[in-house]
């Protein structure tokens, strides 16, 4: 039967072909396992094939977010921006995907809706929507690479149906771009999509109004043009850079950090700040070791961070709500801009403040705010962010042993073991999930992990003829308890936060990622792998009758 039949059973399904799935693929193939990714974009990518706003671009350099797993690949691309735009993050997977022969064992436009364990035949059947309508495919393993970030939030407001402007979504911008030229447009959030957006729409727009409910802590990104002779330089070092960023608490190569910032000098301190500030990116948070953790620190950063927005946004009564935090930096994950500040100073740009002003509703003219103040409006962008790590899971019907429903076993929060598998959900797995370092970290060096781990583990099962593998319920609770330990230990509490699911009505709060860092997380998925799988089953399914 040819491999892509839709009847086909597979050894291996994987749903998501984002960095997740096309690294899956790749690694099942290579073992010489029958695979399959369903995607339901129309192109691969995941979050990337979704978030094409104008100014989308990834938050870690360029070098750092991109495969390691094999050298050649590696030594073959070379990037042209300290930061990776959104079309070249997609040439690049598609690259891979190239590379890799992985087209056509890709389909896409295709969601899987319901997935459920055959416990008599030991295999999942999912049930799939795609160009062709309904079908089912069977496969021994089942993983799941939906992506942190690949359901989007839009919040429900009153007559937005009724307005005659155009609604926008940074995470399913068209692919054909909207026309923002001459145009009113509002942006409504302010977290990462939203400070990357305004910049170039205030660029295009006759007037621009951004409406900001809860302000982000915003620091320069630094991004420039890297020469094709300065990349090389880069790969020359290759070795030694993955060396220290597989040791980062990241993921990535950033500078020492020192012990205490409250510890310092008030020049030391400075100094440390302004080197990273000047450096650019997100390594200011990594400045010294108790900044997540001792509230004294923390503060001594978000008193210099607004002193820096002050110094910048003109008019003092902007830069007052721009800088109206009242949580911790880094409770809520830190933004990197490009010219998001300056923004400000332009004539034809607007800050609401939201706390002020909430949204009432939307009428066909615009946006009514406050006191039935009249916002007149030809475009809104909503940039309101996801529900994270669950959301994308949960969509789908998972039902595993005695049809037990997924959703209910995640009612009060997730739980996995080691983030990488449900107990009662034999042969299932998750990619860069809940209760892992995914966000909290490089996402692509949490994806190799978990991508590294489990080819293992497969191949392992496949060479000594174990067909079912499922964690213990003892060793998952265990493991979600130490989630919650180490999140308890943090200033990452402190803020409603998507981190905690705060951003999503009725969802159960608690922190939804791994934070000991990538080196701790990899030694823990070492030392099970090493003693044979401890706290998992690898078994054989129970003969019939």
């Amino acid at each position: 039967m040819p491999e892509n039949d839709g009847s086909a059973e597979l050894d291996v399904l994987i749903v998501g072909a984002g960095f997740g799935g096309i690294h899956m693929l790749q690694r099942a193939k290579a073992e010489g396992f029958t695979a399959r990714a369903l995607e339901r974009g129309a192109g691969i990518g995941g979050t990337w094939y979704w978030n094409r706003y104008p100014g989308a671009r990834c938050d870690f350099d360029s070098f750092d977010y991109s495969y390691e797993f094999d050298p050649e690949l590696e030594q073959e691309w070379t990037w042209s921006e300290r930061y990776p735009s959104q079309p070249e993050i997609l040439r690049y997977l598609d690259h891979v995907v190239d590379r890799y022969r992985l087209r056509d064992d890709i389909r896409l436009e295709t969601t899987v809706t319901a997935a459920s364990w055959d416990e008599e035949r030991a295999r999942w059947t999912a049930t799939a929507q795609g160009p062709d309508g309904e079908e089912t495919l069977g496969a021994r393993f089942l993983v799941l690479a939906t992506g942190a970030l690949s359901l989007p939030r839009i919040p429900d407001i009153e007559g937005l149906d009724a307005f005659a402007g155009e609604v926008l979504s940074t995470a399913a911008w068209p692919e054909q771009p909207p026309e923002l030229a001459g145009r009113r447009v509002a942006v409504i959030g302010t977290g990462s999509s939203g400070v990357q957006v305004v910049p170039p729409i205030a660029d295009v727009a006759e007037r621009l109004t951004v409406l900001q409910r809860t302000p982000s802590y915003v620091v320069p990104a630094r991004n420039h043009p890297v020469s094709a002779e300065a990349y090389a330089r880069i790969l020359a070092e290759a070795g030694p850079r993955r060396a220290r960023a597989r040791e980062g608490f990241l993921g990535v190569d950033f500078p020492a950090a020192g012990p205490s910032a409250k510890a310092a000098s008030p020049a030391e301190r400075e100094r440390a700040f302004q080197e990273r500030w000047d450096l650019g990116g997100s390594a200011i948070l990594g400045s010294y070791f108790d900044l997540l953790m001792d509230r004294e620190s923390n503060d001594l950063l978000v008193d210099w961070l607004k002193a820096k927005a002050r110094a910048i946004v003109h008019d003092p009564e902007t830069a007052a709500v721009l800088t109206s935090q009242d949580y911790p930096v880094g409770a809520r994950r830190i933004v990197i801009d490009t010219d998001y500040y300056d923004t400000f100073n332009r004539e034809h740009v607007d800050l609401v403040d939201l706390r002020r002003e909430p949204i009432r509703r939307f009428v066909p003219e615009g946006v009514v705010v406050g006191d039935e103040r009249l916002i007149p409006l030809d475009a809104v962008v909503f940039a309101t962010g996801f529900d994270a790590l669950t959301g994308p899971i949960l969509r789908i019907d998972l039902r595993g042993r005695d049809g037990r429903s997924l959703a209910e076993e995640w009612a009060d929060g997730p739980v996995a073991n080691l983030g990488v598998q449900v107990a009662g959900f034999p042969n299932l797995f998750l990619i860069s999930g809940p209760l892992s370092p995914s966000v909290m970290a490089n996402v692509v060096k949490a994806i190799e992990q978990h991508v590294g781990w489990l080819g293992d583990l497969l191949a392992h099962a496949r060479d000594e003829g174990v067909e079912l593998i499922e964690t213990e319920p003892e060793p998952q609770a265990a493991w979600v308890e130490q989630v919650r330990e180490i999140a308890a230990g943090t200033l990452l509490m402190a803020g409603d936060s998507w981190y905690l699911g705060a951003n999503v009505p009725g969802k159960p709060r608690g922190f939804l990622a791994y934070v000991g860092g990538i080196p701790a997380y990899r030694q823990a998925l070492a030392d099970v792998a090493d003693s044979g799988y401890r706290g998992f089953v690898l078994g054989r399914r129970q003969a019939a009758g």
